[in-house]
């Protein structure tokens, strides 16, 4: 475990708004710990380093470690986290624990390699849509992935990429693909520009709009362009938060 996912955290004892504005003035985030067959405990982080943490991307798709002055430790994954409407401070954490024998669900980052070695990557004119970038998988903690990497490398013009075709580490499930009859989930596609679409942001995201409309006249629901959506806390858990974390918040 790497020094990026392992948080050092007080106990705190005073809560409410008033409370959390005084740490956020201090240097620190408030947090909430919750899940598992304990009490929901009220936590302290320093705002730097988790800050820090929290600009790399395997910090919301990974098992972290929460320590406590007193030697206490405790695995955990994030759950929400909420930002500051216009300045870099993160101004409240969700943490949930995790239990190394419970299959866990996360939302984890999708990595597509090898575009600029396929042959739709060579082609003039031809872009390759990226229609979602994160997926739900279902892991025990010790199987849980970083990310999942998608290969592009033989894709052809005119060809897809399906949710069928990710090549899944050993011990990891994707829960939409579950059952028998499993709806066919377009992940990436090609799409010609028109010479009157020309270049650049504009025509991608033209491009972006034919390769939606496409995806549902032929069936297919859930897809995401990448760029859209993002910001979003894909992560979010049914499972309620404690009362004194939306105290907490402001």
């Amino acid at each position: 475990m790497t020094d990026l996912n392992v948080i050092l955290a007080d106990i705190r004892e005073d809560v409410g708004k008033g409370a959390s504005r005084r740490l956020r003035r201090q240097g620190h985030i408030p947090a909430v710990l919750y899940g598992g067959k304990k009490d929901p405990a009220t936590l302290t982080i320093e705002h730097d380093p988790l800050m820090h943490a929290a600009s790399q991307e395997s910090f919301y798709s990974s098992i972290l470690e929460i320590r406590v002055a007193d030697g206490r430790t405790q695995k955990v994954v994030v759950r929400d986290v909420h930002h500051h409407p216009y300045k870099p401070q993160i101004m409240h954490l969700d943490f949930m624990r995790v239990s190394a024998e419970e299959i866990l669900k996360m939302s984890v980052p999708i990595h597509f390699v090898g575009e600029d070695e396929s042959e739709a990557g060579k082609i003039s004119g031809l872009i390759i849509q990226h229609l979602v970038t994160e997926i739900e998988i279902a892991a025990l903690p010790e199987n849980l992935p970083e990310y999942l990497d998608v290969d592009l490398s033989n894709l052809e013009e005119g060809g897809v990429v399906l949710l069928t075709d990710i090549k899944l580490p050993e011990g990891v499930e994707i829960p939409a693909l579950a059952g028998d009859d499993v709806e066919e989930i377009m992940i990436a596609n090609t799409v010609h520009i028109k010479e009157s679409q020309g270049t650049g942001a504009a025509a991608a995201e033209e491009a972006a709009e034919a390769a939606l409309e496409a995806a549902g006249e032929a069936g297919i629901e859930d897809v995401e362009v990448e760029g859209e959506g993002e910001g979003e806390d894909e992560a979010a858990t049914d499972e309620p938060v404690a009362d004194d974390s939306e105290a907490d918040k402001d």
